[in-house]
C-alpha cells in the first residue's frame, strides 16, 4: 500500500464519519428508545442503525467496489478494500447521555489496517491515522506517557459481566491488583475512544476483553502510528478477543497487567521474542 493511497482512505474515512456527526449531535441526550442485542448490557439505538447506514453509503460513492463490515448490518460488498466501521462506540454513555462516545471508521488492505478515523462529535475532535502518520484535528500525535504503572492512568472495562461469568472470584482479585498497582484506574466505556486517548497521550494504558475488529481497527492504527504499542491478544486485530495498548516508553512486560494477565504476558513475550520490545 503506497502512502497516497493510505491517505487517500483516511480522507474517505473521515467524510464518512463526519457525515453522522450532526444526527449524532441531535440525538445526543434525546434519551433515544434502546433495544439489546447480546444481552442487556449491550444496547443499540436507532440511531446506530441511521448512522451505520449513512456512512455505507458515503463509502459507495467514494470508494465503490469495498466491502463493509459494520457492527449493525454485517457483512456486505466484495473488493480489496475492507472497511469496518462502529457507527457508534459507546452506545451506553451515548444513550444515557455521557459524552463519551464516538465514530470508528477504519480500511485494512491485504489484512494491514491502512486508514482510520475515530471521530469524537460532542467534542468535534477529529483522529486520524494513514500509513504517513496519526493526527487529532490536524496536529501530529505523539503517544508518550507514563512509564510505569505508579505514574500511569489506565482505562479498562475489566472486569465486565461476561467476565466475572467466565472467571468468579478471579476477575475480582486480578482487578484488586489492578486497582492498587495504577495512579488511576477509569471505566469510559468505548474502546475506540480510550485508544485515541492513549495515542494522544492523554492516557498512558488502555485494556479490553471480548472485543469486535470495528471497536479496535482504526484506534489500533492511530496508536502504532503516533509510538505508542497496540497489542492484540487474540494474535490479530481482525480476529474477536481482547487486546492492551500503551504509551510509547511504558513498561508494560513490569506491568501487573502482564502478571495478572497470562495472555498479556504470552503477548509481551511473542513481542520481545521477535524483536518488538513494548517498552
Amino acid at each position: 500500500m503506497d502512502l497516497n493511497t493510505s491517505r487517500e482512505l483516511a480522507a474517505i474515512a473521515v467524510r464518512a464519519a463526519r457525515s453522522v456527526g450532526d444526527l449524532l449531535r441531535h440525538a445526543f441526550r434525546s434519551r433515544p428508545e434502546i433495544t439489546t442485542k447480546r444481552d442487556f448490557h449491550d444496547p443499540v439505538t436507532e440511531h446506530d442503525k441511521a448512522a451505520e447506514a449513512r456512512i455505507r453509503e458515503v463509502i459507495d460513492r467514494l470508494c465503490p467496489g469495498s466491502v463493509v463490515v459494520g457492527e449493525e448490518g454485517g457483512v456486505r460488498g466484495e473488493g480489496e478494500v475492507r472497511w469496518y466501521v462502529d457507527p457508534i462506540d459507546g452506545t451506553a454513555n451515548f444513550a444515557a447521555g455521557l459524552p463519551f462516545f464516538c465514530t470508528s471508521i477504519a480500511a485494512a488492505v491485504d489484512d494491514e489496517v491502512v486508514a482510520g478515523v475515530v471521530y469524537d462529535p460532542v467534542r468535534d475532535d477529529e483522529f486520524t491515522a494513514s500509513l504517513g502518520g496519526a493526527f487529532c484535528n490536524g496536529v501530529p500525535l505523539r503517544s508518550s506517557g507514563a512509564r510505569t504503572d505508579r505514574e500511569a492512568v489506565l482505562l479498562s472495562s475489566y472486569p465486565t459481566p461476561r467476565d466475572l461469568t467466565a472467571e468468579g472470584d478471579d476477575a475480582l482479585h486480578r482487578f484488586a491488583r489492578i486497582q492498587h498497582a495504577f495512579a488511576t484506574t477509569r471505566r469510559p466505556g468505548s474502546a475506540a475512544m480510550k485508544l485515541a486517548h492513549v495515542a494522544a497521550g492523554w492516557s498512558d494504558v488502555a485494556h479490553g476483553t471480548n472485543i469486535n475488529t470495528w471497536d479496535v481497527a482504526a484506534g489500533s492504527l492511530l496508536v502504532a502510528q503516533a509510538g505508542g504499542v497496540f497489542v492484540p491478544l487474540s494474535g490479530s486485530v481482525f480476529t474477536p478477543g481482547g487486546y492492551v495498548a500503551c504509551v510509547g516508553g511504558f513498561d508494560l512486560a513490569g506491568s501487573v497487567m502482564a502478571e495478572v494477565f497470562p495472555d498479556i504476558s504470552a503477548a509481551v513475550a511473542a513481542r520481545a521474542d521477535s524483536g518488538q520490545a513494548a517498552s
